[in-house]
């Protein structure tokens, strides 16, 4: 996966990408065991920050998108493409690669 890092940018999503800012998962553990971060799997869940207009069709037409800013959903474990913007990790990802919405 590429990484890039933004500062002091706003960005919008092209197509039917999506912005996600992962949402960490709190470990609680029995017996006092900690563990590091580089052996905790990558977080699957996330908040859309924000998406894209849509998928464009071969005719022109624009599919509306299923997710939408504020949304929590699950993705996939290795999709899309790792940013930070203003030193916050965030995730760009395609609508395809959105598993589902929480509710």
């Amino acid at each position: 996966m590429a990484e890039a890092t933004l500062v002091n940018v706003k960005l919008t999503p092209l197509g039917d990408r999506v912005l996600i800012k992962p949402i960490e998962q709190k470990e609680v553990r029995k017996g006092g065991i900690i563990i590091p971060d580089t052996a905790k799997e990558k977080p699957q869940e996330g908040e859309v920050v924000a998406a894209g207009p849509g998928k464009t069709t071969e005719e022109g037409k624009v599919l509306p998108m299923y997710v939408k800013k504020g949304d929590r959903v699950l993705y996939g474990k290795y999709s899309g493409t790792e940013i930070k913007m203003d030193e916050i990790d965030m995730l760009i990802v395609h609508q395809d690669d959105v598993l589902g919405i929480l509710k």
